[in-house]
């Protein structure tokens, strides 16, 4: 399994991970419990509830740099462009606007 951890505005809002039976989002307990949150995407309303999907949601899927800058990170890192995970771990930790993505911590991990 492969985890990921999400942050908004630089704090971290949730997980996103994926293994065989797909990819799954979580908000953090103590981000869903702070006074000023607003949701990672309006496709993630903020809620307890995992979300779960077969293909990597749409909105993180449109994080992945495309073009130019998708070929250069396929190059420079030897890349797959089908695993999308991996593009997302690799090419996301800066992203613009407020959604950042970081490889989870092998604490993290369990």
């Amino acid at each position: 399994m492969r985890r990921a951890e999400i942050r908004m505005h630089d704090r971290l809002a949730g997980w996103l991970s994926q293994d065989e039976n797909g990819y799954h989002f979580i908000y953090d307990t103590s981000y869903l419990n702070m006074s000023d949150v607003e949701p990672v995407s309006l496709t993630f309303p903020l809620q307890e509830k995992i979300f779960n999907s077969k293909m990597l949601f749409p909105f993180f899927d449109g994080l992945i740099p495309e073009g130019w800058l998708l070929d250069i990170a396929q190059r420079n890192w030897k890349l797959n462009p089908r695993d999308r995970m991996g593009l997302l771990l690799a090419c996301c930790k800066d992203c613009i606007g407020a959604v950042s993505v970081h490889p989870a911590k092998e604490e993290d991990q369990l």
